[in-house]
């Protein structure tokens, strides 16, 4: 099937003189830890403004018995549905350069297909390179600095950085498909897998997401919005250290933790940071209880 019927250019991209500019890909994924991809999306839309140049054919590419949309019923009718999208919107960053943002959920089918759609789309809007950001959940301290694996079709992309992992298999993602065809075209992409503490993986971790962008920033040389992230971070770390204050446990945890941490940047032989030989961290299981409450006290605060 043709790739271009799963895409709609709008009149001003369709028409209007090409404007180059970075394509950053944010679609929620099957990891984002931390909620650093549906934060930092959130916040680029909210910081500028933004104009859809791009909309997706989202029924022929989601299950929805699998996730399925919101809707509001009113006492006698359904009156709202929560319709899903996935939209590349045009934006500029401080300086008046252009960039793109690809949005929406990752799809459920025609992977291929879809990628290539997002290529063709990438060539017509001029994209001079495709990034991509999310979160991995990581056995390390929120009292450390913020981590993260680079990755790109050209090694020269991530200059120096170092990833903690060999060679490991995962399960796939929309986003990395699209990395690994780009460059087999010979196309330039990169992106950043934020490392998550895994106590906070199922809460919004907004100082990940301020890392995420200040890579994206580094990576591309955009000058992008980044005061109200950096206030949202301040609360939530703010929350997450009175929640950990309050428990003994949490404590203990996070203080193995830095431990491992700190010997690891010192130097210590280790696999990755996966690893460890601090047998006083209890288990995932063994801290259930208590982590779920401390999360959950952690979001609600941020909500607040």
């Amino acid at each position: 099937m043709d790739p271009s019927d799963l895409y709609t250019l709008e009149p001003a991209v369709q028409d209007g003189p090409a404007r180059p500019g970075v394509l950053l890909v944010l679609l929620g994924g099957f990891v984002d830890a931390g909620q650093v991809q549906q934060t930092l999306g959130d916040h680029l839309l909210e910081s500028g403004e933004s104009e859809v140049v791009v909309s997706f054919d989202v029924d022929q590419l989601l299950d929805y018995r699998g996730r399925r949309p919101a809707m509001v019923f009113d006492s006698s009718r359904w009156v709202e549905y929560d319709d899903p999208s996935m939209l590349v919107h045009r934006l500029t960053d401080r300086d008046g350069q252009t960039y793109y943002l690809l949005t929406g959920p990752e799809p459920d089918f025609q992977w291929e297909r879809t990628v290539e759609a997002v290529t063709q789309v990438s060539d017509h809007l001029g994209a001079t390179l495709v990034v991509s950001a999310h979160g991995i959940p990581m056995g390390v301290p929120h009292t450390r600095p913020v981590g993260m694996t680079a990755h790109a079709t050209d090694d020269a992309l991530v200059g120096e950085a170092r990833s903690p992992f060999g060679r490991v298999q995962v399960p796939a993602s929309f986003s990395a498909l699209l990395e690994l065809r780009l460059g087999e075209s010979g196309r330039d992409a990169l992106g950043f897998a934020v490392h998550v503490p895994h106590y906070l993986a199922n809460a919004e971790w907004a100082e990940g997401a301020l890392a995420a962008l200040n890579a994206v920033t580094d990576a591309t040389g955009l000058n992008l919005p980044n005061d109200d992230l950096v206030a949202k971070a301040r609360v939530n770390q703010r929350a997450i250290a009175a929640e950990v204050e309050s428990s003994d446990e949490a404590r203990q945890v996070i203080h193995a933790l830095e431990q491992q941490y700190d010997a690891f940047v010192e130097g210590q032989e280790r696999p990755s940071l996966l690893a460890t030989e601090a047998p006083e961290i209890p288990s995932a299981d063994e801290l259930g209880a208590e982590f779920e409450d401390f999360l959950r006290h952690v979001s609600d605060d941020d909500a607040s």
